[in-house]
């Protein structure tokens, strides 16, 4: 028990209280104590309203997005099956600048600094070839088409022969019957373009023509329904903010 002698002078011992936890000796209670655990909920839901209009924003743009690049690939769609002749005089012209500027780069990488010796010769061999392929596709339609044929034709013999090699010879590898027969349909392709390169460019127009069609319309359902999650998401909560797509409600409420 405390005796009189235990409290300084002159001070009444019943006025002397016990400090409170959040209080220092002679300073009193510390800058925001006593406040209730609500100012910090309350910030964390303000700090999380601006990322919820981000997402929601973000949201947005991406539907809009989708449905522009769906409408445009079917577009591109109907036009090639339309005119599929002109569609390969475009792509044989577009064809030909592809192989006049990658020939330009390969030559200029022939005289770079940072080119090994032995890689010169090299660059500027297939740079040439390039330009020379390049200049013969501007010569008629026919050349053009020949050429773009023989060139997916090759590449697709050459990817499906690797493919099926790489499949054999690797038991673990996942789905390896599915990747055996991608690799050999993509062999047996690239040799009936070799083969019969005017007729199989044709059918490979309808084909691409029928693909873009399809792929557009996925794109354009896809951002309906993204579309229309948003809105459900968005409805009935103020300041735009959706549980989903940034705000959540506090653990304590």
């Amino acid at each position: 028990m405390s005796s009189s002698s235990d409290f300084p002078s002159g001070t009444d011992p019943r006025d002397v209280r016990p400090q409170n936890a959040n209080e220092t000796p002679g300073t009193g209670p510390l800058p925001g104590a006593g406040r209730g655990a609500s100012t910090g909920v309350g910030a964390a839901e303000h700090d999380l309203t601006p990322v919820g209009g981000t997402l929601n924003a973000l949201a947005n743009a991406t539907w809009q997005v989708m449905l522009t690049a769906g409408v445009a690939a079917v577009a591109l769609g109907v036009c090639v099956l339309a005119w599929p002749g002109a569609t390969l005089f475009v792509v044989g012209i577009l064809f030909g600048v592809y192989l006049l500027v990658s020939g330009v780069f390969q030559l200029t990488a022939a005289f770079g600094h940072h080119v090994p010796g032995h890689l010169r010769a090299l660059h500027f061999v297939s740079g040439a070839l390039f330009l020379l392929l390049g200049l013969i596709c501007f010569r008629g339609a026919a050349e053009t088409i020949l050429l773009l044929a023989l060139w997916i034709g090759f590449g697709w013999l050459l990817r499906g022969i690797m493919l099926s090699a790489a499949a054999i010879s690797t038991p673990a590898m996942p789905a390896r019957g599915w990747q055996v027969f991608l690799g050999v349909v993509t062999t047996i392709a690239g040799i009936v373009l070799i083969v019969s390169p005017f007729r199989s460019i044709a059918a490979l127009t309808l084909v691409a023509g029928v693909w873009l069609i399809v792929l557009g319309l996925m794109e354009i359902i896809h951002a309906i329904q993204l579309r229309s999650r948003t809105k459900m998401l968005t409805a009935g909560v103020p300041g735009g903010g959706t549980p989903g797509l940034g705000t959540r409600p506090h653990p304590q409420t």
